[in-house]
């Protein structure tokens, strides 16, 4: 339980009504109570808050008279940052914290180096050379393979597997069941087999990237599969070997990317979405969910298509097309029948 005084105190704001009321959760809005607060980030939606019964409401500006009259509100200029930081505070103030401990039945190679306040749970495997630095949380059942490198404040979340000599930042974070530095996909064809081309690059993670439950990064063929600061990939998303992903990409759930495939800076790709390999993503690039790169996309803008991919307006206009075929079918054939009737009835000089 908190007051509101202390959520604006730590967090800014412009604060209207009692700084005293007490806030026991954070809720969506059409289901939050007089002890909750919530927030409103859209002007289209305002209808909601005279229907929501939530303590305060985190509103921008435009919507600050109407969100006073049904009671507290916090203005600010990004409702909807404003909530991301508000949980990021409360997950601080409520969420269990890691101890600064090494459980005993980790297995740790004299020769890794750990860092302060380190937290290592149960049944962790790090290898010989590897490096954790100060603050990171290894979670139960993580291996940490030889010579890979794990930066400071990171977090892994149980059963994630770091492959040997693969390097991530700091202030990342692993959820469960993430593998980082498998074997790229690489096997040459031979007489009817084939054989496995040695993946011998590694992987290199930079700061303040996100990771999904059970998601893979491939280890490069090569050269290092790289993805850069601030990434966010979501749950099953698979990255192959040599891939280079530019800072603040973001990618949802079951997306792929096929090896050496180069995405620039602030990309986004929707779930399900698909980037064939050694394929170039400009920078500022949006696939929407379920579209197939199959070429290179040189422009910023938003791309979709389950059919070839296309800019999103000749897509849309290609879409409606394709609703309209069969009718569009069976006036072409009535055409033609009446075309051919025409010509049986007044054939041409020969």
């Amino acid at each position: 339980m908190v007051q509101l005084g202390q959520i604006v105190a730590a967090l800014g704001g412009e604060l209207l009504g009692n700084a005293e009321l007490s806030i026991a959760r954070i809720a969506p809005i059409e289901q939050a109570q007089a002890d909750a607060i919530t927030f409103l980030a859209h002007p289209k939606y305002r209808a909601q808050l005279a229907s929501t019964s939530a303590g305060c409401v985190i509103v921008s500006s435009a919507l600050k008279s109407e969100a006073a009259a049904r009671g507290a509100v916090i203005v600010t200029d990004d409702p909807y940052l404003y909530f991301a930081k508000l949980t990021q505070w409360w997950a601080s103030r409520t969420r269990p914290q890691a101890l600064d401990s090494i459980h005993p039945s980790a297995v740790i190679d004299p020769s890794a180096s750990l860092g302060e306040g380190v937290s290592i749970g149960p049944l962790v495997v790090v290898e010989a050379g590897a490096v954790i630095g100060a603050g990171a949380v290894i979670g139960p059942h993580c291996v940490i393979g030889r010579g890979a490198r794990i930066g400071a404040g990171t977090r892994l979340a149980a059963s994630v597997n770091i492959g040997f000599d693969c390097s991530i930042g700091d202030r990342c974070l692993f959820h469960s069941g993430v593998v980082i530095g498998a074997d790229g996909f690489g096997f040459a064809p031979t007489q009817g087999r084939w054989e496995k081309i040695e993946q011998l690059g590694a992987v290199r993670i930079g700061d303040d990237v996100e990771i999904g439950a059970n998601s893979c990064v491939d280890r490069g063929a090569l050269g290092d599969t790289v993805i850069d600061n601030g990434v966010k990939l979501d749950n099953l998303v698979q990255i192959g070997h040599n891939v280079q992903i530019g800072a603040h990409v973001a990618m949802a759930g079951c997306a792929g990317v096929a090896g050496s495939a180069v995405i620039g800076a602030h990309c986004t790709v929707g779930g399900g979405g698909m980037v064939l390999g050694h394929l170039t993503l400009a920078e500022g690039v949006n696939v929407s969910a379920a579209t197939l790169v199959s070429r290179s996309i040189h422009k910023p803008g938003l791309y979709s298509g389950v059919f070839p991919f296309d800019d999103n307006a000749s897509w849309e206009k290609n879409a409606a097309t394709l609703r309209n075929l069969h009718a569009l079918r069976e006036r072409v054939r009535a055409l033609e029948k009446q075309q051919n009737n025409h010509d049986d009835g007044h054939p041409q000089d020969s």
